[in-house]
């Protein structure tokens, strides 16, 4: 694994009506297996178990609707700086992101990706054009464009708590899930930010991007079912209006992941989903961070 030398404190922020744990990274161009980045997370009325960890975990879930997709900002305000980060950020949605980021009074670091998105433009490219010095991230296994790369037991460290980095490819051969930490000083319960792996209820598709509906059935069960189950889950997509689970309720209910493998595989290769309307658009600005200039220069 690969370890970071440079430390960098985020937070985060609290959602609607929840408040919950994360943490965030530092720099580096290419992040060795084993590598810790530093972060400190902060709440609305979180606060961690332990007595030397006071920090709160700041946490805010933003939707953009086109695309039904969730932006997660979490942030250290804990901080003199209050850096942040914004999880799968969406092009259209950049500036209210960071108008929001501006009246919080919080400091962006880190703009990351849990895999290359068929259904959208990320916004990480369009947010480093605006805010200077943020690093953008994705899994290294994605063979997309970033300033630093994840790979799995990385260990991404906002002050003093940290997200851990799970590799649940299946949805696509680059995914990953963003997990808080688990330690006594790390907030709980925990929080996984789970790309398509998993979503409310459902599951991303398989039948692009290298997906494979095998990948994905063990990558749930073994990254992500594995989890306390009142881990909360935060997924990347929501099309029926739910906002949050937790992995109990999915071992429980998910009606395609409750299955046998062999039922859920069947299930998969018969869902007969029309082509994705933005993938021509979408995955070739993803591979270059969404720099839509690039994908023009080397077609």
């Amino acid at each position: 694994m690969l370890r970071f030398h440079h430390i960098v404190r985020v937070s985060l922020f609290a959602s609607k009506a929840s408040t919950f744990p994360l943490t965030s990274l530092s720099l580096s161009t290419s992040i060795p297996k084993r590598t810790t980045f530093a972060l400190r997370s902060q709440m609305t009325s979180f606060s961690s178990s332990s007595s030397s960890s006071s920090s709160k975990l700041l946490f805010r879930q933003l939707f953009e609707k086109e695309s039904s997709t969730y932006t997660y900002l979490l942030a250290d305000a804990s901080h003199p700086d209050k850096p942040a980060l914004l999880i799968d950020p969406v092009d259209r949605t950049v500036d209210r992101d960071l108008s929001l980021i501006q009246e919080l009074g919080l400091k962006l670091v880190y703009a990351m990706n849990t895999h290359v998105h068929a259904d959208h433009v990320t916004g990480t490219g369009l947010i480093k054009s605006k805010v200077p010095g943020v690093k953008s991230i994705i899994s290294k296994a994605s063979g997309a464009t970033a300033d630093l790369f994840v790979e799995p037991g990385d260990k991404v460290h906002f002050g003093d708590l940290f997200l851990e980095v799970r590799a649940t490819p299946g949805h696509t051969l680059g995914c990953v899930t963003y997990v808080t930490g688990d330690a006594s000083d790390q907030p709980q319960p925990r929080m996984a930010f789970t790309g398509d792996a998993l979503l409310i209820r459902g599951c991303g598709r398989t039948d692009f991007q290298g997906g494979s509906s095998e990948q994905l059935y063990k990558s749930v069960y073994s990254q992500i079912f594995t989890l306390p189950k009142d881990t909360f889950i935060y997924p990347a997509h929501d099309y029926k209006g739910f906002s949050v689970s937790t992995v109990g309720e999915e071992m429980q209910y998910n009606p395609r992941l409750t299955k046998d493998e062999e039922t859920f595989k069947n299930i998969m290769a018969n869902l007969n989903l029309s082509y994705p309307k933005m993938i021509d658009v979408a995955v070739p600005a993803n591979l270059v961070c969404g720099v839509q200039s690039k994908v023009i220069m080397n077609s």
